[in-house]
């Protein structure tokens, strides 16, 4: 039986109890937040203690293998680091951490005191996305040129209005397009040039979007889109290939769509990369794939290493949106103006 201690019974919190809830051989053994009513609604009939701080968790629960870390972005750090220095392994939910100093800081700190962090970029998860994920590796549509992606809907409500603050959360950039930053890096490798636009330095009370367009060593261009403009949250995604194009939209009933070109004397038309009702959620999987991972010292499939990354393209396209210059990523790694 793994035993897990959750921090924080917000959005994420409740999305990730639930996931623990539903599994086998794992129990929720304790949530650390100082919001008694919250937590107890997470927590139901289900055997789960509530602690009003992490130390008085640890000192009280006989074992703990996981510390899930759910709490705002800047808090991310001093949990991940009270975590390494009892020993026990980390689940912190992206981003990992508000700026590339914490976040290397965090991953070495960990590396030092023998912790594993792993890193919640759940969108890797998603069926959708794994299947183009699958379909770009085996060249279904050719070389590609040119992809689009879109993410968003309404500002965000969190604790203490959080996320309009600009210097805990990132906007839009750091806090939700960082979800695409990753994947289209986990599609494409290392990213070569930023430029962003966008209503950050506005300061448009509750109202963020911003429009990267990214350049990778390999010579794919990605127009990234995030909004928290809109009323219904949606995702969508164009992937065009040489032979072919990958599109997506949630807001319509249509699974993954794969168009390929057809010679002449082939009729024209559209096939249906079908996705089956899923019975786990993406947060259930991905926190199941952890846990696996934990107990066969096996290499997740997104590394603190990958969360850190993807950091870099969000801090570059913060970088661009402050100057209004392109920023440079470098061959070697690392922010250049």
């Amino acid at each position: 039986m793994q035993e897990i201690l959750l921090i924080g019974a917000g959005t994420m919190g409740m999305e990730h109890a639930a996931s623990y809830y539903s599994m086998e051989d794992v129990h929720l053994a304790g949530i650390v937040d100082l919001r008694k009513e919250q937590a107890e609604q997470i927590i139901g009939q289900h055997d789960t203690k509530l602690f009003q701080t992490l130390d008085e968790a640890v000192n009280t629960l006989e074992h703990i293998d996981v510390i899930d870390i759910c709490v705002p972005t800047y808090l991310h750090k001093e949990y991940v680091m009270k975590a390494a220095d009892y020993g026990i392994h980390v689940i912190c939910e992206k981003p990992l951490a508000y700026t590339l100093e914490d976040a290397r800081e965090m991953i070495d700190y960990c590396e030092a005191k023998q912790v594993k962090l792993f890193v919640g970029h759940v969108v890797r998860f998603f069926p959708q996305y794994a299947k183009v994920h699958e379909l770009i590796a085996n060249e279904t549509i050719g070389e590609i040129g040119v992809v689009r992606t879109r993410r968003g809907g309404e500002f965000p409500a969190g604790w203490s209005d959080w996320y309009a603050d600009h210097t805990k959360s990132g906007g839009v950039i750091l806090d939700l397009m960082i979800h695409d930053f990753d994947y289209l890096r986990w599609n494409f490798g290392e990213v070569d040039r930023v430029f962003a636009k966008g209503l950050a330095e506005r300061n448009i009370e509750h109202l963020d979007y911003a429009l990267v367009t990214l350049v990778f060593q390999s010579g794919v261009i990605a127009h990234v889109e995030g909004t928290w403009a809109h009323q219904t949250f949606s995702t969508q995604f164009e992937f065009a290939g040489k032979t072919g194009i990958i599109e997506y939209d949630s807001l319509k009933e249509e699974p993954v769509l794969l168009s390929m070109k057809q010679s002449k004397a082939k009729s024209s038309g559209g096939v249906a990369v079908p996705q089956s009702p899923l019975k786990k959620t993406p947060y259930t999987i991905e926190l199941e794939h952890f846990l696996t991972c934990l107990k066969t010292n096996a290499t997740p499939i997104v590394s603190a290493e990958d969360a850190y990354k993807a950091m870099e393209i969000s801090v570059a396209a913060l970088q661009s949106l402050k100057t209004g210059l392109p920023v440079s990523l470098g061959r070697e790694g690392g922010v250049l103006l």
